[in-house]
């Protein structure tokens, strides 16, 4: 589990972050949306180290992450995965070799086995075979998984992922979706997705915190977000006509009052 309390981030005389506190949890996908400019990424960058916050406090499993040296926060990141939204992957490198890099980096393991950890998250992200291309040579969604094979491949217990579906079609957002989502339940990560695709929130979203103008304005899951009565978090979760149907229709199902004979009837 990630605590952070009283977070507070400036940049000048504008304050980007007021306050912000929560719980992020293992096992889960914690999501943080909001517009651009609400803080999302700077609380995301502030949690992993990126930005040191004004004020405020960051624990990781209990241990706080604000009060560590530079050697005891190398450690700590050795923990933690991380997914970039353009994927980053090193275009001189093969996808085997992209993948070893935090074990060559991290570990003095032999390179027979550093390979056999790459297959296993090659195979694990449903690229078996792929070790020799370069991303070049592999499709955007492919790149993802790339991505996130990298990302866990020193076993981490914290996986942040900064908008991973980016430039993907829907189909392929929905398949980097659920492989986030079987990951972090299989190894019980705490994983902390930055996000504004509203499929993700409601797939995937066991935990949410709704960002505006650098306060928390929400917090909840996305059963609970269908019913939010907090109007900035329904003008930016519901802004299109077919997203406010959705919403009804799914208020209607939590209701009973339609079964799924009749939905698909009102669909037609």
């Amino acid at each position: 589990m990630i605590e952070f309390n009283n977070i507070q981030k400036s940049f000048g005389d504008k304050t980007v972050l007021h306050d912000v506190s929560a719980n992020l949890y293992a096992g889960k996908c914690n999501l943080i949306i909001g517009t651009s400019g609400s803080g999302k990424t700077v609380l995301m960058k502030c949690l992993v180290g990126l930005f040191e916050p004004d004020h405020g406090e960051i624990r990781y499993s209990g241990v706080s992450f604000t009060e560590m040296n530079d050697e005891q926060r190398k450690e700590l990141r050795q923990q933690i995965g991380m997914l970039f939204q353009g994927s980053a992957l090193f275009d001189s490198l093969t996808v085997e070799q992209n993948i070893m890099f935090p074990l060559d980096m991290f570990t003095t393991w032999t390179l027979a086995e550093k390979r056999k950890r790459v297959n296993e998250v090659l195979e694990r992200v449903n690229l078996k075979d792929a070790n020799k291309k370069f991303p070049a040579e592999i499709s955007g969604g492919m790149k993802k998984r790339v991505g996130i094979a990298r990302a866990i491949v020193l076993n981490p217990k914290y996986l942040f992922c900064d908008e991973p579906n980016s430039g993907l079609d829907p189909q392929t957002s929905m398949v980097i979706d659920k492989l986030i989502q079987e990951i972090t339940l299989e190894f019980n990560i705490t994983t902390v997705v930055n996000t504004h695709d509203m499929n993700s929130v409601m797939e995937t979203g066991d935990h949410i915190i709704y960002m505006y103008q650098g306060l928390k304005e929400w917090e909840g899951s996305n059963k609970d977000i269908i019913f939010s009565k907090n109007e900035k978090l329904n003008k930016f979760i519901f802004a299109s006509e077919f997203l406010q149907d959705a919403k009804a229709m799914r208020m209607l199902e939590a209701s009973g009052k339609i079964d799924s004979e009749n939905k698909d009837e009102l669909l037609k």
